[in-house]
């Protein structure tokens, strides 16, 4: 019995990849989150990584308070890493109990001498963690803390102190990472319709990539898939299309907390993958937009700690904000022309590959292919809202992003940045 058969009989709704566009979708976030299989291995490395820091001799042995997970693997939203397809950052907080008077230079240094003879391929100290690098293309940033006095439920200060610089220049930052993480799981509870469709798609896509290539794709079948929200996956699209976006982009691209904070804020049951796609993309354009309006820098807070500040280090200016803004608006108008059934998916492939990136998008049209038995479109025809075939009423003059959005009017929305769907 598969995940869906409980919802037979039920609504049409329960079935929320039957959209062509919601099911591409779908196939682009399986191809470039963590697979369960490395997601199981990130756990056995997490606990490693805890044992060794703590080991007798560490630095750090017996200091040790809390070593837990923060950023998107706190929420199930790990993508690969900037645009590949085959590497992935992930986060850890270490809290520890500090030496009196330890400067954030010296935390970090500590975090360093404890963790430098780690077996993997190279232990790098950075301005606020200590990356573990892998031979596989995982990396772990472990960043240290310090548990604020007086306060409670893990509000802390982790430590800035980039190499080579002034004192002066070194800083605690406020953080409570924990807490955001439980936030944003409250805000975006599982939705069943959505989460058993999703599951069965992502075993189905395991059993295609296995048989193309067993040796790199093989999932052990008692791993555990995992159970999503249309707000989580949505956010990994988001984070997707913005690591493609920055790739060519000089200075620090937008952190992926702020747009798992919009994402909490932008939480709606009932949507369907590609309506809260689009959601959360105006979402955040919108917060940027208001702000520049303003004449000022976007300021995004953690909403379980205002001193919390996730825009500490981007928007660097208002042309790196503006910048943003505008590709989600473009990204957002297009796929709504894509959803409206305005423009046939096989026009639309080069522009999703420009957005996902070309490897992903092309590997999850071929995956819809073979699951359907079909090519995803013919010419002059695609599939349309119910899945069956769509004529356009003239031929699609699709040739570039820019002309695809171009044909899309202006849509209402509120100052609170929710589109009026």
């Amino acid at each position: 019995m598969n995940d869906l058969s409980r919802f037979v009989g039920l609504p049409s709704r329960v079935d929320p990849l039957a959209d062509p566009l919601d099911a591409l979708l779908a196939d682009i976030a399986i191809g470039v989150q963590l697979p369960p299989g490395l997601h199981a291995k990130m756990g056995r490395r997490y606990a490693a990584i805890h044992t060794f820091a703590g080991r007798p001799g560490s630095p750090l042995e017996g200091t040790i308070v809390q070593f837990y997970t923060q950023g998107s693997m706190a929420i199930d939203a790990t993508n690969s890493t900037r645009g590949t397809d085959n590497e992935f950052d992930l986060d850890a907080i270490l809290e520890a109990l500090w030496p009196p008077g330890t400067t954030p230079a010296g935390a970090l240094q500590l975090l360093w001498l404890a963790l430098k003879d780690y077996p993997c391929l190279k232990v790098i100290r950075q301005s606020r963690c200590v990356t573990i690098q892998y031979a596989d293309g995982m990396h772990v940033d472990v960043t240290p803390s310090r548990r604020i006095p007086g306060t409670t439920d893990f509000e802390s200060v982790i430590f800035h102190a980039k190499p080579g610089t002034p004192v002066s220049e070194h800083a605690e930052i406020p953080m409570n990472a924990f807490a955001f993480a439980r936030w944003y799981n409250h805000r975006t509870p599982d939705e069943e319709w959505f989460a058993a469709a999703f599951r069965q798609r992502m075993a189905e896509d395991m059993q295609l990539l296995v048989k193309a290539d067993s040796i790199v794709h093989d999932v052990p079948e008692q791993t555990p898939l995992p159970r999503k929200s249309v707000t989580t996956v949505a956010l990994q699209l988001i984070k997707r299309f913005r690591d493609i976006w920055s790739l060519d982009k000089p200075g620090r691209y937008p952190p992926s907390v702020i747009l798992s904070c919009h994402a909490g804020h932008a939480a709606k049951p009932g949507l369907s993958l590609s309506e809260m796609v689009i959601r959360q993309a105006l979402w955040t354009a919108r917060a940027i937009d208001d702000a520049a309006a303003a004449g000022r820098l976007v300021d995004v807070r953690n909403p379980e700690m205002r001193n919390d500040r996730f825009t500490d280090r981007w928007p660097e200016n208002h042309a790196q904000q503006r910048g943003f803004s505008g590709a989600l608006h473009t990204f957002a108008d297009g796929l709504e022309l894509i959803r409206r059934g305005e423009v046939e998916l096989e026009d639309a492939q080069e522009w999703l590959r420009k957005c996902f990136g070309p490897q992903v998008v092309s590997r999850s049209i071929q995956m819809m292919n073979e699951r359907n038995g079909r090519t995803l479109a013919v010419r002059g025809h695609g599939y349309g809202r119910t899945g069956g075939l769509y004529v356009p009423a003239a031929p699609a003059i699709i040739a570039s992003g820019a002309s695809l959005v171009s044909n899309v009017p202006a849509r209402a929305h509120t100052n609170m940045g929710d589109r009026r769907l």
